[in-house]
């Protein structure tokens, strides 16, 4: 039985906090990774290329071992942010907007990627309360805000430090996440910013699109 608890208003009554282990390693990115790995290791000692595929992976591990601790770290800190209700407690204060929800919706997802890396998360994270938030309000449609939550989020891959640190650690600059952060904040906040009007338009504007909840 799971010793954390979901509470109102994030459910409508207390319940078991959700969060089921899933060992599926097969369908797992990394798994796929290192199948297409040794697929290509394969054809290429077929093709005559000398290659050690055990020196390469050594030597790839070494590359990318502070971004595989900074992951780890970020992990943590999102879990514990989540079972604390640290992470709810954000998303309670951005609820509170009121007619700006929508708008902020997006910002909402973009910030649940940022703590988090994956939008997948976010939208675990957040999903649920854009949804009940909206019901709340009554006139903003829940499928839209949980698409915001979506799309914002997709703006805040720029910035996560989880992306940062894959995205520098593959193209060999370690160390240099603060600089690429530096250089594609504005793009995410301008493009985080464009959702959030569009989610105003089809909230306010053109409702019809995605109609509210009756």
């Amino acid at each position: 039985m799971s010793v954390v608890l979901s509470e109102k208003p994030i459910v409508a009554k207390e319940a078991p906090y959700n969060n089921p282990f899933n060992w599926d390693f097969l369908a797992a990115a990394g798994t796929l990774v290192l199948f297409a790995s040794i697929v290509a290791f394969v054809v290429m000692r077929l093709a005559g290329a000398r290659l050690n595929f055990f020196t390469v992976y050594a030597r790839t591990v070494r590359q990318l071992a502070l971004p595989i601790v900074t992951i780890s770290f970020i992990l943590g800190i999102a879990y514990v942010m989540n079972f604390s209700g640290m992470t709810s407690s954000l998303a309670i204060a951005f609820s509170k907007t009121g007619l700006l929800f929508p708008f902020v919706s997006a910002f909402l997802g973009w910030l649940g990627v940022f703590l988090t890396g994956s939008d997948t998360s976010s939208n675990t994270l957040f999903g649920p309360l854009q949804a009940q938030t909206a019901q709340q309000l009554h006139n903003v449609s829940p499928i839209l805000t949980a698409g915001t939550n979506s799309s914002g989020g997709v703006m805040g891959k720029m910035i996560s430090p989880q992306n940062l640190s894959v995205g520098a650690a593959g193209v060999n600059k370690v160390g240099s996440e603060g600089e690429i952060f530096r250089r594609v904040i504005g793009y995410s906040l301008i493009l985080t910013s464009a959702m959030g009007i569009l989610a105003m338009i089809e909230a306010y504007v053109i409702p019809g699109i995605v109609p509210p909840t009756p």
